[in-house]
């Protein structure tokens, strides 16, 4: 009988090893694909865009002749955008976070708005951009400008915020609250004194997220009625805007090779761009994260 059991038990061992490789295989096999696909793309839009990237593309307005358009009203618009969502999102998404893990009561109403929260991460941006239309251009009166596609991708990016915030909160170790604590500190004091520090990292890997999304975002801007074409720059919140998103979408769809090659230059600098922020959120998640190993350990 023992040994019988033996070999049952070997082989269910050698099967299950089986299955693992099996699995690593295919695991490995589609990551490669996803990346050679990828790469072939990058490959297909640096060619095609690196020859037509210089200054007087990157400070040109757009034209009707492709030699001569530029990017620059897109440019301008999309730092702008991605500057005031920023300004929006993290403060709110941040502080609604904060709320919801460390003061709400655990309640139903609490775990339905968890619930919700994290359903709206997964909406599609075209139904943001319905609702941007109908709540800042229509009925808040905010016009098409700067100010409403800000709100419109803040009301995109919230969720994402909320829940990373609240993940980085709960990762923090309750033995830090409870030393707070046992020195007198208030729940505010141990939240921004003990908690907050030690969060950050997770929370600006949330913020890394919401703005590489933004950046990259068409279909609401569309919805709250951003330019195609654009002369000038925008001097006001509620002034008309494009962005390189949109103004990428309208090079692609016109027949001339040379608006082929301005898109692709204006993918390579939306690229850089987003490179660039997502950088820079990393280089302070690492600074925090070195900040804050001590005091964990």
């Amino acid at each position: 009988m023992s040994e019988d059991k033996s070999l049952t038990l070997d082989v269910f061992l050698k099967r299950k090893k089986t299955k693992e490789k099996i699995f690593l295989v295919l695991a490995t096999s589609a990551l490669l694909l996803s990346l050679i696909a990828l790469f072939v793309l990058l490959i297909d839009v640096f060619y095609d865009g690196i020859p037509r990237l210089g200054w007087q593309f990157l400070t040109s307005f757009p034209s009707r002749r492709p030699e001569r358009a530029g990017i620059l009203p897109a440019l301008v618009g999309s730092i702008y955008v991605v500057g005031l969502t920023i300004c929006f999102s993290v403060p709110l998404g941040v502080g609604a976070g904060i709320y919801l893990e460390e003061y709400s009561r655990k309640d139903w109403l609490s775990k339905l708005i968890e619930i919700n929260v994290s359903t709206l991460a997964g909406v599609p941006s075209i139904i943001y951009g319905i609702l941007g239309l109908e709540l800042f251009v229509r009925t808040m009166r905010l016009g098409r400008g700067l100010l409403a596609g800000a709100l419109t991708l803040t009301l995109l990016v919230l969720p994402i915020i909320i829940v990373s915030t609240r993940e980085a909160i709960r990762a923090v170790p309750l033995s830090l609250r409870e030393a707070a604590f046992a020195l007198g500190a208030t729940r505010w004091q141990v939240i921004k004194d003990q908690v907050l520090p030690v969060a950050i990292p997770g929370i600006l890997t949330g913020v890394i997220l919401a703005v590489s999304r933004a950046i990259g975002e068409t279909a609401p801007l569309i919805m709250i009625g951003a330019l195609t074409y654009i002369a000038f720059l925008p001097d006001s919140l509620n002034a008309p805007f494009t962005a390189l998103p949109i103004q990428i979408f309208n090079w692609v769809s016109r027949p001339q090779k040379g608006f082929h090659a301005n898109a692709a230059a204006g993918i390579v600098v939306l690229l850089v761009i987003t490179l660039s922020l997502n950088s820079l959120s990393i280089f302070l998640r690492n600074y925090f994260q070195k900040k804050t190993s001590s005091r964990v350990a």
